[in-house]
């Protein structure tokens, strides 16, 4: 387990304030990524997501932690919001941050931003599900304490109230119970 130090850094990592810019990961438009439009191609954006997040919960310690715990984690959901292109060799970043959790799963989101003007390009949004473990329970093992998630933004929980819709659906659809649940 962590030594005192090392948790309470990655409970700062993992509680930032929402109003900070969150870990930033750069990147550059490539000829590779370019669609028939000639610009950034939707897969870049969730590959480039992908591994974003995926570096901000290691860096948050919620990958080691769930490691501890003997549990692990699936990505559950995406949305993608595009607002503008991104072209050939534009630079931007991507910006991760945590926006909450709640009993089953940590939501976060990534920004692209072009670092020619800082303009959002692109909002996604990510529900990365908890197996075998809450995310309550994550961050009691990071911060060595009980910490109260933060209240999600309205935007988020009308996302989550969606795809709680959409599962309903399927589930009825397919003939399963309600009491068989999504990842």
């Amino acid at each position: 387990s962590d030594p005192p130090q090392a948790a309470q850094v990655h409970c700062i990592r993992l509680m930032q304030p929402s109003d900070r810019k969150g870990q930033r990961f750069p990147g550059r438009v490539l000829p590779s990524d370019l669609d028939l439009l000639l610009h950034m191609n939707n897969a870049r954006y969730l590959r480039e997501a992908d591994f974003a997040r995926t570096a901000h919960l290691t860096r948050c310690g919620v990958l080691g932690a769930l490691r501890e715990l003997r549990a692990h984690s699936v990505l559950a959901a995406s949305c993608a919001r595009h607002r503008r292109s991104l072209r050939l060799l534009e630079p931007f970043e991507v910006r991760t941050r945590l926006l909450g959790w709640d009993d089953r799963a940590f939501y976060l989101e990534a920004r692209f931003v072009s670092l020619r003007d800082g303009f959002v390009c692109a909002l996604l949004r990510f529900r990365q599900h908890l197996l075998g473990t809450s995310p309550e329970r994550v961050v009691q093992h990071l911060c060595q304490r009980r910490v109260e998630p933060p209240e999600l933004p309205a935007d988020l929980q009308h996302w989550i109230s969606y795809n709680e819709a959409s599962s309903q659906l399927l589930r009825m659809e397919s003939g399963l119970s309600d009491v068989t649940k999504d990842q």
